[in-house]
């Protein structure tokens, strides 16, 4: 690829500056893929020449973790450290960033036991509820990026020779960061301040309800009173602005735990912990899922909602235009960070304290009492297409078109 280093390096300066935000003094932890270390030593290089005091590197290999699921003992998939969690709060308490470059291999755990997969991703979360509160607060700076993997380029771009695959992906990712523009920071700049507009407009309106229809979806989803919509970035509690996902293209909120109702069908595939499920229906009332169906991969769905109580409840939704940038891709990306800001998405799960106010000050208990759910999980699926209609109820019961087939109505 042509400027590869160059792009490659403005990729990495992104990530810093405006991703992570790292702090002169600050600690960074790097969790990547060891596919990608060409990115991630530029951006340990980065993070120095930012002022970070240290940076660690966690290095993950597929190889490895399949080997876990394979030959590992029946206990071994309750097991998570929970000195490795321990030190994570550790972390955090002292004000460190984290960086995730997220890549899940979409066929990772084809031919394993999935409740083996599920009862591991549990542990883990059990381990680190605890260090969860610290970014679903935004106490802490993070931020989730992506990079190239050959299995990740093999699945989206099979239809291209396999030698111009991981290019095909680096290409897109650059146009989806925005690396492509004459200066990304000013380029990320614009749309932060583009998005923060669109929350603006939707917390002035202070919707009651949103009532969505599509092909397979008719539901109502009531909105908690004090509800915040965000976009974009956020504060950390020292008031150092950072990009929990890079890219975003969404605007959201979180819906009241038990105001919702109707069906929604998923559009794009959910790679669910490395298993894919397509086709989902979720039938919910008084906003529990009651009932559910998928075209594939259906029995993965229930270890899913089995998590806790909280995971057959939402805790996000959120707004995306069918006409933005990765949805114009006209490509499915297998990858929840991506396919979430190509379209419209629900989560099960957990709510984002941060979507509430005053909600960050709040107990578990406290926060279901308002209306937020809670949970040890929290996974998107994505329900926008070309065919979406959303209507808001505003606060004197009346209403008006939101999205009109897919886009805004305003």
């Amino acid at each position: 690829m042509k400027n590869f280093e160059v792009l490659l390096n403005k990729y990495a300066e992104l990530v810093i500056r405006v991703g992570v935000n790292i702090q002169a003094g600050q600690v960074l932890i790097v969790h990547a893929p060891i596919e990608t270390a060409e990115l991630t030593r530029a951006i340990v290089a980065k993070a120095y020449e930012a002022g970070a005091k240290y940076v660690l590197v966690e290095w993950g290999d597929d190889a490895v973790t399949r080997a876990r699921f394979e030959k590992g003992s029946d206990d071994s998939f309750d097991y998570y450290p929970q000195w490795q969690a321990d030190s994570m709060v550790k972390f955090a308490e002292e004000g460190g960033a984290i960086l995730h470059i997220k890549v899940p291999n979409p066929d990772l755990y084809q031919g394993i036991d999935s409740g083996k997969v599920s009862r591991a991703v549990k542990a883990a979360a059990v381990a680190n509820k605890e260090y969860s509160k610290y970014t679903r607060n935004s106490k802490i700076s993070w931020s989730l990026i992506k990079a190239p993997t050959r299995a990740w380029a093999n699945k989206v771009f099979a239809d291209l020779r396999e030698e111009e695959r991981v290019d095909a992906m680096w290409e897109a990712i650059f146009h989806m960061v925005r690396v492509y523009a004459d200066d990304p920071v000013a380029a990320w700049q614009e749309h932060i301040w583009q998005l923060k507009t669109r929350q603006d407009l939707l917390n002035d309106k202070c919707y009651k309800s949103l009532r969505y229809r599509a092909p397979g979806t008719d539901i109502r989803v009531e909105l908690p009173e004090g509800h915040i919509w965000r976009g974009g970035g956020g504060e950390n509690e020292k008031g150092v602005y950072f990009v929990a996902n890079m890219p975003t293209e969404e605007v959201y909120t979180m819906p009241h735990r038990l105001g919702v109702n109707g069906t929604v069908k998923s559009t794009l595939p959910l790679n669910l912990n490395g298993r894919l499920v397509e086709g989902i229906t979720f039938t919910f009332k008084d906003g529990k899922v009651v009932s559910y169906d998928a075209e594939s991969g259906g029995e993965h769905l229930a270890s899913l909602l089995d998590t806790d109580e909280g995971a057959s409840y939402l805790g996000e939704i959120a707004l995306v235009p069918h006409d933005s940038p990765i949805s114009n891709m006209n490509r499915v990306f297998y990858n929840t960070g991506i396919d979430e800001n190509a379209s419209c998405h629900f989560a099960l799960g957990s709510a984002y304290p941060v979507n509430l106010e005053g909600g960050t000050k709040l107990s578990p208990d406290e926060l279901l009492e308002r209306g937020a759910n809670v949970s040890l999980t929290h996974v998107d699926f994505m329900i926008g297409c070309a065919d979406l209609d959303i209507d808001g109820e505003l606060p004197d019961g009346t209403c008006e078109p939101v999205f009109r087939k897919g886009n805004w109505a305003y």
